[in-house]
């Protein structure tokens, strides 16, 4: 009997792990797609705020104000990507996939809903332009490259706009934080000073500083890791044609 039920648990394991498969993918492309939809909608806001708006608009509402519904919601839902990491959903490294999304979240909660000064950061519109294309263009790749349909200028803007989108993204960011850290060190908010039940001890103005100086050694690590991945996807059609 328990022979049978072997064979018949083996006979079943590969629909079952194709339907798994499915299942997987279809959720992983219906999040890449709803990314893409969300962030096409900030790019159009950022259009509309500078390009189709006149100043009455920019005098009446503040660019974060207008926007910042769509990047809570956006920006934040990327922690999903450290999960499908962690449970090998996708191939991204953990490790590298955590930096990158909470940086970016560090910047929308730690920083621009945190102070009053990194919402008026000139920063702020340089980020969000970089993240809305880069965005874009990343979850695009990802969701035509699930179905298997990717064209080759989606491939070329993936391993490409990069080159010129991380510095500004990073400026943006870094531009934010400038902001803060002024209006932190006047007003020590979110800071914990002794003495205290806790006997313990914050200061947000210090882990600005700490999180700032850590774009030093990290950020050139991840870009130069895409200059390494764009040789390998894009400078290797000898050996693709090889292999074909």
């Amino acid at each position: 009997m328990s022979a049978k039920t072997a064979a018949k648990s083996n006979k079943s394991s590969p629909g079952a792990s194709k339907e798994s498969s499915a299942l997987v993918k279809a959720y992983l492309f219906g999040y890449n797609a709803v990314q893409v939809g969300g962030w096409s909608y900030i790019l159009y806001q950022l259009v509309n705020y500078y390009v189709l708006q006149g100043p009455e608009f920019r005098a009446q509402i503040t660019l974060w104000d207008y926007t910042r519904i769509a990047v809570i919601i956006f920006q934040n839902a990327a922690f999903v990507e450290i999960l499908n990491a962690v449970f090998g959903l996708v191939k991204s490294n953990p490790v590298v996939t955590t930096f990158q999304v909470f940086s970016r979240m560090m910047v929308v909660v730690g920083v621009v809903m945190a102070t009053p000064t990194g919402k008026v950061s000139p920063g702020l519109p340089i980020a969000l332009f970089a993240w809305a294309v880069t965005e874009i263009i990343r979850y695009g790749f990802y969701a035509l490259n699930i179905i298997k349909v990717v064209p080759q200028f989606v491939v070329f803007l993936r391993y490409t706009t990069f080159i010129a989108l991380y510095p500004i993204g990073v400026t943006g960011e870094l531009l934010c934080f400038w902001w803060a850290q002024k209006y932190a060190k006047e007003h020590s908010i979110w800071s914990v000073v002794m003495p205290n039940k806790w006997n313990a001890t914050f200061s947000y103005f210090a882990l600005l500083w700490i999180v700032m100086l850590g774009y030093i050694p990290i950020f050139p690590q991840l870009y130069m890791h895409m200059f390494t991945l764009r040789r390998k996807i894009l400078g290797g059609g000898g050996s693709k044609k090889k292999a074909n």
